[in-house]
């Protein structure tokens, strides 16, 4: 039986996180972050990739943010609904980070990087958030990313995220997609779908003398 895989050599120290951010817009710097979500993943018994927990949380948009009409009719979010538990940003940020900091520990990985679909679209909502909030210490690599969307186009031969789902052979669900936690979750089976189509490869890898390139 082969030795089991670990996060720390599978991704040269890294921790892929997959996440996903519902917002008022497309402008991080002027519109509101509403729901963010964060996947774990995780090695099975049998070496291959696979989704774990899921947080997810409602954001109260900061104070004066934007908010495009277009943008809530998409994501079918209504920021003010009495019913929406809704936590400020700050907190949100901070359990998010609190699980990826123990993930990190219990991983014996350096940093966590983020996963997404247009990965960088992510990122840059919650690098500014950060910002925003004055949170000192944020897990995840500053501008690295795994995008889904690139990492779709050579393996699948699709960018679109709909379409990349259903040519990994998933189901894709319209009703329930614009939810961050339901786009977070199905953007972290694509990812783990690919990752384990180049498993073949990356094990026939790790025979090769490794160089000393550290970038």
């Amino acid at each position: 039986m082969s030795a089991p895989v670990k996060m720390s050599s599978r991704f040269r120290g890294f921790m892929p996180v997959v996440v996903d951010v519902e917002t008022g817009g497309f402008n991080q710097f002027t519109d509101a972050l509403l729901e963010i979500a964060a996947v774990m993943l995780e090695f099975d018994d049998s070496g291959n990739l696979i989704r774990g927990e899921t947080t997810r949380f409602h954001v109260m948009p900061f104070e004066n943010a934007n908010m495009e009409a277009a943008s809530l009719e998409v994501n079918r979010i209504d920021p003010h609904h009495p019913l929406r538990p809704a936590i400020p940003e700050r907190d949100a940020l901070q359990r998010v980070f609190r699980d990826i900091r123990a993930a990190l520990r219990d991983t014996e990985c350096t940093r966590a990087i983020l996963v997404g679909h247009n990965a960088h679209f992510d990122l840059n909502f919650l690098n500014e958030a950060v910002k925003r909030t004055g949170i000192k210490r944020n897990p995840f690599h500053p501008f690295s990313v795994f995008d889904t969307a690139t990492m779709g186009g050579i393996a699948l031969g699709q960018t679109v995220l709909a379409r990349a789902v259903r040519a990994a052979g998933m189901t894709w669900d319209p009703d329930a997609a614009h939810s961050a936690a339901y786009d977070a979750e199905i953007t972290a089976d694509l990812f783990c779908d690919i990752v384990n189509r180049f498993r073949p490869i990356y094990e026939n890898g790790q025979a090769a003398p490794n160089d000393n390139d550290s970038r």
